[in-house]
């Protein structure tokens, strides 16, 4: 006669990884944006009940930090070329494979906000960012601080471009971003905001690269020693 089964099991244990459940999260983050990541929904994903997901996971933070890393991950730290550019054409190369890799997934570029930079591939990208600014010439301690005044730049920068499309992934093509609002800024009264109409050309391109290596240039004029 086969053994009764076990009461309680209804079939064998599922197996999970922490990039398993990363990778829900993701997916989660790029189909429905910030809000549908919760620990409830990622378990929904993966096809276990939500105190399954704490197993690797001791909170939802510490799957956002797993988040926060993957995407740093996706930063090619090679795009900034080898030492035979300018430290600033190098730093302007990796803040522009910063934003390519952020924008591919929209959704959870807030999350890039929303808690501590202290994993692996968040120190090396610090650790790029202080070589460059070594290279051009800063101690340490204001290459230190300048690493971090880039960083909040990149990423408020990418958040507020993120934003103007809520977050949902695949973003649209530049070019059809800044048509959109230049249609919506065709709106502004000229009689009662004529500065704000005149420029609305250029604030509709706020969302372009252009815009973003503009402004970080403006970030690397002030902290260049010379």
């Amino acid at each position: 006669m086969s053994a009764a089964p076990t009461p309680g099991r209804t079939g064998p244990r599922r197996a999970l990884t922490q990039d398993q459940i990363v990778s829900a999260a993701l997916t989660l983050l790029d189909e429905s944006g910030p809000s549908a990541a919760s620990i409830r929904g990622i378990a929904a994903k993966v096809g276990v009940a939500p105190n399954a997901v704490y197993t690797y996971f001791p909170d939802k933070a510490a799957v956002v930090k797993g988040v926060v890393e993957r995407l740093l991950g996706e930063v090619d730290h090679t795009a900034s070329g080898d030492d035979a550019g300018s430290w600033r054409d190098r730093v302007a190369a990796l803040a522009v494979e910063l934003r390519r890799a952020l924008l591919a997934h929209p959704g959870a570029v807030p999350l890039m906000i929303g808690g501590p930079m202290d994993g692996p591939h968040a120190l090396a990208l610090n650790e790029r960012l202080l070589e460059l600014l070594a290279d051009a010439g800063l101690d340490p301690a204001d290459a230190a601080r300048a690493a971090y005044l880039l960083i909040v730049y990149a990423f408020g920068s990418i958040a507020m471009e993120v934003a103007d499309q809520h977050g949902v992934a695949p973003m649209p093509p530049e070019q059809d971003r800044i048509a959109a609002r230049l249609d919506a800024f065709a709106a502004i009264p000229a009689t009662h905001l004529p500065r704000t109409a005149a420029a609305a050309s250029v604030m509709a391109g706020y969302v372009s690269e252009a815009q973003y290596v503009w402004g970080l240039h403006r970030v690397l004029d002030g902290i260049s020693p010379g």
